[in-house]
C-alpha cells in the first residue's frame, strides 16, 4: 500500500475478540473505512450479536485456546489482508500480588491471550496479503507496573515482544502492538466510578479512553505500510507520568 491511501476498500479485515469492547469498535472502524469486515470471538452468540450491530460484516467462531481449531478458522476465512487480536481472558485472578498468585489460574491466563495471539498468528500467516499486517494487544501496566499486579506486566510486556519478534521473522507482513491504557469496555464500566477515577488521575488527560479511541490505534497501523515491530501507546500520556 502506498503512504497516500487512507481507505480500506478492498481489504479484509479480521478482527478476532471483535463481538465487544476495543475488537467491535475496531471492525466498526475498519468497515467504515471500505473493509470487508470479519467479526471472531469464541461464544457464537455474541459473535451473532456484533454482527447484527455491524450490519455487512461476518462473523465466525473460533476458540484460541484449540490450536485445530484456529488451523480450520484461518482455512474458512481464506485470504485476508489485516488481522487485529484484541482477545484476551480478564479473570481477576490475573491481578494478585506475588505471594497470592495462583499460578494455574496464571497460566490458564496465558492460554488466549498469548498462546491464542500465537496459534492465530500462526496459522493467520498461511493466508494474510504479503503486504498485509498483525496487530497485537499489550497494556500500559509493561511499561509502568503497578503494585498487586506483576503477573498482568509481565503478559503485556510478552505481548510486545512476541510483536517484535513475529515482525522480524514474517517480513514483509507488519507486526505492531497497540498498548491501551484504561478504555472504557464493557468490565471497565462495571468498575467503581472512584477506582476508575483514581487510575486516570494523575495522567495528562485525565479519564478513561473510549473503545472507538483505541480502535484509531489498530486501523493506523493496518493503514501505514511502514510500520512494524512498533508498540502504539494511547494511554491519555500515561508513559509520561
Amino acid at each position: 500500500m502506498n503512504g497516500g491511501t487512507m481507505s480500506l476498500d478492498g481489504k479484509r479485515v479480521i478482527a478476532i475478540g471483535g463481538s465487544s469492547g476495543i475488537g467491535f469498535a475496531v471492525a466498526a472502524l475498519a468497515q467504515g473505512r471500505g473493509a470487508e469486515v470479519v467479526i471472531a470471538s469464541s461464544n457464537a452468540a455474541n459473535v451473532d450479536a456484533a454482527v447484527t450491530r455491524l450490519p455487512g460484516s461476518s462473523g465466525i467462531t473460533v476458540d484460541l485456546r484449540d490450536e485445530a481449531s484456529v488451523s480450520r478458522f484461518f482455512d474458512q476465512v481464506g485470504a485476508f489482508d489485516h488481522l487485529a487480536i484484541t482477545a484476551g481472558d480478564w479473570n481477576n485472578s490475573r491481578f494478585a500480588a506475588t505471594r497470592d498468585l495462583d499460578l494455574v489460574a496464571a497460566r490458564d491466563g496465558m492460554a488466549v491471550r498469548f498462546w491464542g495471539s500465537l496459534a492465530a498468528v500462526k496459522h493467520g500467516c498461511r493466508v494474510i496479503a504479503p503486504d498485509g499486517s498483525i496487530t497485537l494487544t499489550g497494556g500500559m501496566l509493561a511499561h509502568r507496573p503497578r503494585k498487586g499486579m506483576p503477573f498482568v506486566t509481565a503478559s503485556g510486556g510478552a505481548m510486545e515482544g512476541l510483536a517484535r519478534g513475529l515482525a522480524v521473522d514474517l517480513a514483509p507482513v507488519r507486526v505492531n502492538a497497540v498498548c491501551p491504557g484504561l478504555i472504557l469496555t464493557e468490565p471497565v464500566k462495571k468498575m467503581p466510578e472512584e477506582m476508575v477515577r483514581g487510575y486516570v488521575a494523575g495522567l495528562p488527560l485525565p479519564r478513561a479512553a473510549s473503545p472507538g479511541e483505541a480502535a484509531m490505534a489498530y486501523v493506523y497501523l493496518m493503514l501505514n505500510g511502514y510500520v512494524t515491530g512498533q508498540t502504539l501507546p494511547v494511554d491519555g500520556g500515561g508513559l509520561l507520568v
